[in-house]
């Protein structure tokens, strides 16, 4: 390929540019419109070329259907994502918003209403406000108060009130609030303290379901009833579990919802789908053949059909019940891939989903349930590159330190390997570890990884450690407060397994991550810099007590659920023990911080604080800072720009000297 073919003349030229750079002490720091950067080198302009068409894929998520049977999506065709509509298989996307931000939590009205409810904040501040899309007229209107932070927006199913998320009542807790909708004065239903979010109106309207968020590992529900504000929890099963996707029967009767909770008194690894009527006290498990977690449910306007996904080891699945006998619907064979948001058309007749692949990026189709038929309604762009190319991977399963049942427990990571025959020179690797850090890395359209594989011959490994999502409750929990370090070692025992594949290259790897994977990508480099490259760090913590400290109020006590908290002197002290700025000294490879100046959850003082410690060692930071964004990059420009400068970073520090197939 002609990036391949140019490399080799490049690298001398790399080289003497680093080592020209200044010395690892000195600081060029330039300020580009909304762009600061420090010691990052002009960009060649061949690399942004050849980057350039992968740069420039974009998908379709599905979002709702319209009332007129069209489909609204969001999709990028500028600079961020906007609202879509689209009225045919493979037709016109009709863009409807044209804001400079991007917009996010598109939910359609149901009913008489004619319209969308979408959120919108300012340079990525995530305090978004909620804004109604009238489709008739194509005005806008603003519905909150222009400086709380306001979400998940949800309609009861006529369309005759709002209910949503807010900080407003006092800027730490996320309370609940209704309006008679479209003209109706808001006002709380919810204010009990902590992160509350609607879930599901009774269908007469006069009842709403509610779930506290405190963890990934616990929730709990409730039921408001609207006329005298009174909340009733649900009693949870075993004090604690994760629940989530709380909906009403179509006749009132009972609840379906998503849970770990223990059943029979034996406690349960996997989220099932489930079944409650209070009234009776009838009880089913949906979906207890499935040894995986339920990630969603929906069901039909008219009660007829109920569907779910369940996240069959990292691969979507959907499944589509008849009701009230709770049948399994046959369905046609569909893309593998991940399954994004899955809804009904008004007519239960339909279903439409996004679905995101390793080769393609996510697009909608539509099922037709009653002629068991497919068809694709959105076809997005790749750049004008040929799909057939692209690497699909293939999941592997390495062995960590500690054991399961007198067995090593495996990892599964999903491997990208650059395509071709049998190699002379050894792949170097690019490690990219996902966030959250109850998040799940999935075989999804990865631009990034498809460069790296495609252009520049590099095999690049993405791994789920412990902690990560999908994989049951006890995985999820094996990286909670004083055990946070035992994910890294996971990552050690990828190093392990690299080195024994012959094809790789162990003296050649890079890591890279954002937000938590950030961390990882620090405490990495902090533990294993001799057998690290190159580590790329974005929107990372670099110091979990810092973090604590300056993280957003509303977010603190959810983010001390899951690390632990810094008040408590024995976790202050683990905190010390593990943090990568006051381990600093022990990062002695090329590091690379990418941050946005208005992020609320890691703010920027995270990223200033480590590379000023890094390079008080001596050894050698690349800094970039935008003052538009937040936590990521969703600007396309300055996205762009980032994944330019990230392949010429490991042009410069990972890809040369090549290694011998098999070397020692």
């Amino acid at each position: 390929m002609r990036l391949r073919r140019v490399l080799t003349t490049t690298l001398l030229a790399l080289a003497c540019a680093g080592a020209a750079q200044a010395q690892p002490g000195a600081v060029e720091r330039l300020h580009q419109g909304n762009r600061t950067s420090e010691n990052v080198p002009s960009l060649p302009a061949q690399l942004i070329e050849d980057l350039n068409r992968y740069q420039n894929t974009r998908g379709a998520s599905f979002a709702g259907w319209t009332r007129d049977g069209c489909v609204l999506v969001s999709t990028r065709f500028a600079e961020t994502a906007q609202a879509h509509r689209v009225c045919a298989p493979l037709g016109m996307r009709e863009q409807l918003t044209f804001y400079p931000e991007p917009v996010n939590s598109l939910t359609v009205a149901p009913g008489a209403a004619d319209g969308f409810v979408f959120g919108k904040d300012v340079g990525g501040n995530e305090f978004w406000q909620l804004h109604w899309f009238d489709l008739a007229t194509r005005q806008t209107r603003l519905l909150t108060d222009g400086k709380s932070r306001n979400q998940a927006p949800l309609f009861a199913h006529d369309g005759k009130q709002l209910a949503y998320s807010s900080t407003l009542r006092n800027g730490r807790d996320t309370d609940v609030w209704v309006t008679d909708f479209p003209a109706g004065k808001a006002r709380t239903v919810v204010t009990e303290g902590g992160q509350w979010s609607a879930q599901d109106f009774s269908p007469d309207g006069k009842q709403l379901l509610v779930l506290k968020y405190v963890s990934a590992s616990e929730s709990y529900p409730g039921l408001v009833d609207l006329a005298s504000g009174k909340l009733t929890l649900f009693p949870v099963d075993g004090g604690k579990a994760s629940i989530s996707d709380f909906r009403f029967s179509r006749d009132g009767r009972a609840v379906y919802y998503v849970s770990d909770e223990i059943v029979g008194g034996k406690p349960q690894e996997f989220r099932t789908l489930r079944r409650h009527e209070p009234a009776s006290g009838k009880f089913d498990v949906l979906s207890a053949k499935i040894p995986w977690d339920v990630d969603q449910i929906e069901l039909s306007d008219d009660g007829a059909r109920l569907l779910y996904v369940s996240n069959e080891d990292g691969i979507g699945k959907l499944h589509v019940l008849s009701l009230p006998g709770h049948e399994e619907i046959a369905l046609p064979e569909l893309p593998v891939g991940a399954i994004g948001r899955a809804a009904f058309s008004p007519d239960g007749k339909r279903v439409a989903l996004s679905i995101n692949s390793s080769t393609s990026p996510s697009d909608v189709y539509v099922i037709d349930l009653e002629p068991r038929r497919l068809t694709r309604w959105t076809r997005s762009e790749v750049g004008g590159l040929d799909s057939s190319k692209f690497v699909a991977p293939t999941l592997v399963r390495y062995p960590t330190f500690d054991k399961v049942d007198g067995k090593p427990r495996t990892i599964p990571a999903f491997y990208y390997r650059p395509a071709g025959g049998p190699r002379k020179i050894a792949m170097p690797v690019v490690i990219q570890i996902h966030g959250g850090p109850e998040a799940q890395s999935q075989p999804t359209f990865n631009p990034t990884a498809q460069f790296l594989a495609n252009e520049l011959g590099v095999a690049v490994l993405v791994p789920n450690v412990r902690g990560s999502a999908g994989y049951g409750r006890t995985y999820l929990g094996l990286d909670n407060a004083e055990k946070r370090e035992d994910s890294v070692k996971d990552i050690g025992a990828l190093l392990d397994w690299i080195g024994k594949q012959p094809e790789l290259d162990a003296s050649r790897v890079g890591v890279y991550g954002g937000s938590y994977g950030g961390y990882m990508v620090l405490a990495s480099l902090m533990h294993y810099s001799d057998r690290i490259r190159a580590g790329v760090d974005v929107v990372g913590i670099s110091d979990f007590s810092t973090f604590l400290n300056n993280t957003e109020s509303y977010r603190r006590d959810l983010r001390r659920a899951e690390y632990g908290d810094e008040r408590i002197p024995a976790m202050k002290a683990v905190f010390d023990r593990i943090s990568p700025l006051k381990n600093a000294g022990k990062i002695r490879s090329p590091l690379f911080v990418a941050q946005g100046k208005n992020d609320p959850r890691v703010p920027y003082t995270e990223a200033e604080q480590i590379v000023k410690a890094v390079r008080a060692n001596g050894q050698p930071v690349w800094f970039l800072m935008f003052d538009d964004e937040g936590h990521g990059f969703h600007k396309k420009a300055n996205s762009d720009y980032f994944g330019a400068a990230m392949m010429q970073f490991w042009r410069q520090h990972l890809i040369a000297p090549e290694s011998k197939v098999g070397q020692d």
